[in-house]
């Protein structure tokens, strides 16, 4: 078929008969319109997905994401124990242990001034922690949700700027990770840090990160973000002793349970 000629004429522009294929563009019609629903479905049912604010029930929804810090118990945001099927290196299962969740609180004080200034634009509306343990406790890991102040298109222009500039990536915009005393990560501060991964969200306002050490306190010169701790092929001892796969690990399934809670808050009747 020509697409510059209309419908009932020939590449040349000459009439043709109709009847012949009437009974065919039905059916192709048809199949366009089942297509084209279904398209249109999809699009409805992953619009908040992608941060769409201009939708009614994405906006509902990404307000009921920014109130779950205060409506939702520590232990759906940060589960007392959580399994890791196949997110240890080679595909291993892993279990990490919750042994310590820090008072929620603002930001002072939370992070490096670099990553500080990074995230100003979004705001900070409330900042929650815990700090997890692998099965052996060898390994610490420090989980944050940061509830940011940020509307939509907020987010999606922090997103934006962290992939283009691959700021999730540089090592002077670490997290810090929460110590707590008289815990195996007592001695897991900024010195600590080996691995870590952050990922700013835009259909909640939320930034959610991680950031793994060893428990034994030992200080690490050169910290390598998770996906390439995660390398297939990797020799550097964080990637040998699995720290990228503990923070992005324990950071998906946060995120999972995070998306989970805001399911459930935007289908609560209001």
């Amino acid at each position: 078929m020509s697409f510059g000629a209309p419908e009932g004429y020939d590449g040349d522009g000459q009439p043709r008969p109709l009847g012949r294929r009437g009974a065919s563009q039905a059916a192709a019609a048809a199949v366009c319109l089942v297509l084209g629903l279904g398209l249109i479905s999809g699009a409805v049912t992953g619009s908040w997905l992608v941060g769409d604010s201009g939708d009614e029930g994405t906006r509902s929804t990404f307000a009921a994401a920014g109130s779950l810090w205060h409506n939702v118990p520590v232990d759906q945001l940060f589960p007392p124990t959580v399994e890791g099927q196949g997110a240890g290196p080679g595909g291993a299962d892993r279990t990490w242990t919750r042994i310590a969740v820090a008072p929620d609180s603002g930001c002072k004080g939370a992070f490096d001034p670099l990553l500080r200034k990074a995230l100003a634009p979004v705001g900070c509306e409330r900042l929650l922690r815990a700090t997890y343990t692998d099965a052996t406790q060898s390994h610490v890991t420090t989980v944050g949700l940061l509830f940011t102040t940020a509307d939509a298109p907020g987010m999606t222009s922090l997103a934006n700027r962290f992939r283009k500039e691959r700021l999730d990536r540089r090592s002077d915009l670490m997290p810090l990770p929460y110590a707590a005393k008289d815990t195996p990560a007592a001695h897991f501060g900024a010195d600590q840090r080996a691995s870590w991964t952050i990922s700013v969200l835009t259909e909640a306002p939320v930034v959610v990160y991680a950031v793994s050490g060893w428990a034994d306190g030992r200080s690490v010169d050169d910290p390598q973000p998770a996906e390439d701790a995660m390398q297939s092929g990797a020799t550097t001892a964080q990637a040998q002793a699995g720290l990228g796969n503990e923070a992005q690990g324990l950071a998906d399934r946060v995120e999972r349970g995070l998306r989970k809670n805001v399911r459930s808050a935007s289908e609560q009747p209001s």
